[in-house]
């Protein structure tokens, strides 16, 4: 797979439990293991993932998860009920797995979630000021955490592209522009 970049990161980030997970065939593929080398680093380390590191999802959230994510078929034809890693239990796989490509994995991951924190706090803090000044600066910088995200994995036909988001608060145009 090479360099892990933030864009293959932040694709197989998905929401389960009201919480910002990975799923364990996810962490295989950026990691460049087997997912039983996942589990099997779980199982060896219990003392690594207490509680609120990882979890395994119920027969439900694993048919949701396909359902909404369109998930490959590894996790659809699979018997096993899939581990969803947290933030802070992907951390700590970083610190058992000791590749080369495991240490970019750590690094890119650490970058995906910091960002989405910092996207998260930008559009809050949006919504809770009033001043014109502040919001034309906070959309600058929301803007500039948007284009970071989607990284040079743009592609554009023409030298402008858009992106329109539909927050709940406000609706977010951003334009990138491309020098020629």
């Amino acid at each position: 797979m090479g360099i892990v970049k933030f864009s293959d990161v932040n694709d197989r980030i998905v929401t389960v439990r009201d919480e910002k997970v990975i799923l364990n065939n996810d962490v295989a593929t950026l990691y460049g293991v087997e997912t039983r080398e996942i589990n099997q680093a779980v199982r060896n380390n219990p003392d690594k993932f207490p509680a609120g590191y990882i979890f395994e999802l119920t027969p439900g959230e694993k048919s949701e998860v396909i359902k909404i994510f369109d998930n490959p078929a590894q996790i659809k034809f699979s018997p096993a009920l899939p581990k969803a890693f947290t933030e802070k239990g992907l951390y700590m796989l970083a610190t058992i797995l000791k590749s080369p490509q495991a240490t970019q994995t750590a690094i890119a991951i650490v970058e995906a979630f910091a960002k989405i924190r910092e996207l998260s706090r930008t559009v809050a803090e949006l919504s809770e000021t009033a001043e014109d000044f502040k919001q034309k600066s906070l959309m600058q910088k929301g803007g500039e955490i948007i284009a970071d995200i989607l990284g040079d994995d743009l592609h554009t036909t023409d030298t402008e592209t858009s992106i329109e988001l539909n927050f709940a608060v406000f609706k977010f145009k951003h334009t990138i522009k491309r020098k020629e």
